[in-house]
């Protein structure tokens, strides 16, 4: 990437201009960037977030900037980080996932915030409705039980004689990870398949939920949805390959990294999203008014290469509705 490129995907307008230059500008809107996970993952994705902000006349560098904060896995952080956006005044905040809007909620009553949400923000109670959300929060939300639940039938379709499978969650956030194991019950009656639920939020509860796996014969994984996960996509993806356990996720990055199958929401088309909706707070309008948006954009993804070394089959039914196959 060249230095003027990553300059404009950082954002940072202080270091975009000139001292002198900067003088002469009136002063540009901030806005607050808050993720769990980090700028290595997101850094392809935020074009969607540029993308959107352009949409709407906000164009990274030149009239406004933005500030990331980036808690790498560790939600513990986000909190003191949410914190510091606050104090700093920014004009928007961007959450990312469950524990960054929860953060950034806590932090602030007033300063507008664009969530973009797996799970449902009226039963999370971070809005009053959906089509009037009330309060300083709006944004995003894709329909994760339908996802899941759908995640979990195609790799039964994918890998028909699995009958054991692992469920890897995050205990680090208890409502994403009550939200999955209840998603996946629909799915479950319908396949057939036993379930074994592992818990992992750290490199080395990873390692120990693939040794239970092996321990217990499992003969395929499924990953809850979680940023962690996402941030340790080359440590599962490896472990899987060795193991010879077929891997399925919500994120495509772990499907590139050599899982097997992804099947998620769009995420750079939900993050545009996210930009068009803070371009529009920047204009005047209130978080309270703007009902919070249906993500309608989903992809299949499946590593073409990791189901040959497993030995599988793409069944042609599924390949006439994969968007992505991955050599």
């Amino acid at each position: 990437m060249k230095r003027r490129e990553f300059i404009a995907l950082v954002g940072g307008a202080a270091v975009a201009w000139p001292l002198g230059a900067q003088a002469q500008q009136p002063a540009m809107p901030v806005i607050g960037y808050l993720s769990p996970t980090s700028f290595g993952l997101l850094s392809e994705r935020l074009r969607g977030l540029h993308q959107g902000l352009k949409e709407v006349g906000y164009i990274v560098g030149e009239n406004v900037a933005i500030e990331y904060r980036w808690s790498e896995g560790q939600y513990d952080q986000l909190p003191a980080m949410a914190a510091e956006l606050v104090r700093k005044q920014v004009s928007v905040i961007v959450a990312g996932a469950n524990a960054a809007t929860f953060a950034a909620k806590a932090a602030t009553t007033t300063i507008p915030i664009v969530f973009l949400l797996a799970e449902d923000p009226v039963q999370l109670g971070l809005v009053a409705s959906l089509s009037r959300p009330g309060g300083n929060a709006t944004g995003i939300n894709f329909v994760s039980g339908e996802l899941t639940a759908k995640r979990l039938e195609l790799l039964h379709e994918l890998v028909p004689a699995a009958a054991r499978v692992a469920v890897l969650v995050n205990p680090a956030d208890a409502t994403a990870t009550a939200t999955v194991l209840r998603d996946l019950e629909p799915a479950v009656r319908t396949t057939g398949l036993k379930i074994q639920v592992l818990k992992a939020s750290t490199s080395q509860e990873i390692h120990a939920a693939f040794a239970a796996m092996v321990r217990e014969r499992s003969e395929a994984l499924f990953l809850g949805s979680d940023p962690f996960f996402t941030s340790r996509r080359v440590q599962l993806a490896t472990f899987a390959a060795r193991h010879g356990i077929p891997l399925a996720s919500q994120a495509r990055e772990i499907a590139e990294a050599g899982g097997l199958m992804s099947y998620g929401a769009n995420i750079v088309d939900g993050l545009r999203q996210q930009g068009v909706y803070v371009g529009r707070i920047l204009k005047g309008a209130k978080p309270a008014d703007l009902p919070v948006m249906q993500s309608s954009k989903f992809e299949l993804v499946i590593n073409a290469e990791t189901a040959r070394i497993l030995g599988l089959t793409v069944p042609p039914t599924l390949l006439a509705r994969v968007d992505e196959v991955i050599e």
